[in-house]
C-alpha cells in the first residue's frame, strides 16, 4: 500500500535538529496571536491578499496540485509529534506559494484543539480525535459545519530506552505494561530476561519517563496498552498517570530526558528515538521497520464515513499478526469542512494539497510514513471538498 522508503536508523534522527530548510517556518511560529485567523464571516484574515497567478508555481512540479496562490499567514497549533512534518510541509508551502507561510505552534494536541475551538487557530494538529463533548463545539466554531479529521501525518511510536551495553532489547506487551505500572523495576527482572536470553541485562533500576503535558501520543499509547494487553492497562486519556516515573514536556523533552538518564525508558515517536525496543505483540519480537509498520497500516479502518476520517485505533492496536508493528500514531489535521471565509479556505486547501504533494523521501527521513495509494486519494478528495 505504501511503497515506503523510511530509514529509521538512529543517526537520521538527532533530538536537537538543524532544520536548515525550515528557517522561514520557525521564524513565524512566535508571531503574536493578534494575527490568528478566524472562521465564518471574519474578514481580518491576517493581511492576506489574492493572487491572480493561481497555480503557476505548482504547475511546474510533476504531479503537483492546482493551487489558488492565496498569500498570507496560516496559523495552526497542536501535536508536537507532527512538528517536524509541519516544518517540512510549511517550507514546501512557502516555496510553492510565494507570499504564504505556515505558523505551526507545537503546544500539544490538547492546546491545539482548545485553540481551534476558540477560533484562535485555523486548524488543529491532534494525535487524538475530538471528544464527544468537543464535536459540537468544533461545529459551532465552523459556523455550524462539521469539523473533519484528516489523518495526514502517520508515524510509528517507539519504546525508547537508554541501557548501556544492550544494543537490542525485546519487550512483550505485558513487560511494557508492568514497567509503566511500576511492577517491573529492574532491567534484569526475570520477565524481561526471558525475552532476551542473549543479552546481559544489568542490575539497574528502570527510570520511567512519561509526557507531563496533555498529549495525543499519551492518549494513543494508553489505548494501545489497553487493547494489546486485554485490559491489563487501566489508564486512559491524554494525561499519563503520574504515580510512576518522571514527566517531561513534549516529544523532544521525553527523548532528551531518556538520552541523559541511564536506565530510562519512554514512549515517543520514532523520529525522536535513538534506541528502539523490539515489541512482541503476541507472535514474536517485531522490529520497527518500514515493512512492519506498512503491514499494520494495510489493515487501517475508520469509525466514521465520508471525508471525516477517524481511525479505528483499537482495531489497529489489537493486531498481533507476525512481522506487523501496529503501534502507529495517526495525527489528524482537524479542519472546518466549511465556514471559513474565502481567503482562509483557499489557504487551508493550498497548504494541505502541498502537504500531500510532499509525501516523499524527505518526509520519511524525518521518521514519518509517506501516505500513498487509496489513503492519499481519500485525503485529496477531502481537502478539495473543503468549503
Amino acid at each position: 500500500m505504501l511503497g515506503l522508503s523510511l530509514d529509521l536508523a538512529p543517526e537520521r534522527y538527532p533530538v536537537i535538529r538543524n532544520f536548515k530548510r525550515t528557517a522561514t517556518v520557525i521564524g513565524v511560529v512566535a508571531v503574536s496571536s493578534a494575527s490568528l485567523v478566524a472562521c465564518g464571516n471574519s474578514s481580518d484574515e491576517g493581511t492576506a491578499s489574492s493572487s491572480s497567478s493561481a497555480s503557476a508555481s505548482s504547475s511546474e512540479s510533476e504531479g503537483a496540485s492546482d493551487l489558488t496562490g492565496q498569500t498570507g499567514q496560516l496559523v495552526a497549533e497542536g501535536a508536537t509529534s507532527q512538528q517536524n512534518a509541519m516544518d517540512y510541509f510549511g517550507s514546501r508551502y512557502s516555496e510553492e506559494v510565494p507570499g504564504a507561510n505556515l505558523a505551526y505552534n507545537a503546544t500539544g494536541s490538547g492546546n491545539g484543539i482548545k485553540n481551534f475551538i476558540a477560533n484562535q487557530a485555523t486548524f488543529a494538529g491532534s494525535d487524538s480525535a475530538l471528544k464527544d463533548d468537543e464535536v459540537q463545539k468544533a461545529a459551532d466554531r465552523c459556523g455550524g459545519n462539521e469539523a473533519w479529521h484528516l489523518p495526514f501525518v502517520i508515524g510509528p511510536v517507539a519504546i525508547a530506552y537508554n541501557l548501556d551495553g544492550v544494543d537490542e532489547l525485546n519487550l512483550t506487551v505485558d513487560n511494557i505494561v508492568e514497567i509503566f505500572q511500576g511492577k517491573i523495576t529492574k532491567w534484569n527482572d526475570p520477565k524481561i530476561a526471558e525475552s532476551n536470553p542473549d543479552a546481559e541485562l544489568p542490575d539497574e533500576n528502570i527510570s520511567v519517563v512519561y509526557r507531563s503535558d496533555e498529549s495525543g501520543t499519551t492518549d494513543n499509547f494508553q489505548k494501545f496498552l489497553a487493547a494489546a494487553s486485554d485490559g491489563k492497562w487501566e489508564g486512559s486519556g491524554k494525561a499519563f498517570p503520574a504515580a510512576v516515573g518522571a514527566g517531561a514536556n513534549g516529544s523532544t523533552g521525553v527523548s532528551e530526558q531518556v538520552n541523559s538518564t541511564p536506565g530510562a525508558i519512554t514512549y515517543v515517536e520514532a523520529g525522536f528515538a535513538e534506541n528502539k525496543a523490539n515489541i512482541d505483540f503476541g507472535n514474536g519480537p517485531v522490529e520497527l521497520t518500514p515493512d512492519t509498520v506498512g503491514k499494520a497500516l494495510d489493515t487501517m479502518t475508520f469509525k466514521t464515513e465520508g471525508h471525516n476520517m477517524v481511525v479505528d485505533s483499537a482495531a489497529l492496536f489489537a493486531s498481533n499478526e507476525a512481522e506487523t508493528y501496529p503501534l502507529v500514531l495517526t495525527t489528524y489535521e482537524i479542519v472546518c469542512s466549511a465556514g471559513y471565509d474565502k481567503q482562509t479556505s483557499d489557504m487551508v486547501k493550498d497548504f494541505l494539497n502541498v502537504a500531500l504533494d510532499s509525501q516523499d523521501d524527505e518526509l520519511a527521513a524525518e521518521g514519518f510514513i509517506p501516505v500513498k495509494g487509496a489513503h492519499a486519494d481519500r485525503l485529496r478528495e477531502a481537502v478539495n471538498a473543503i468549503g
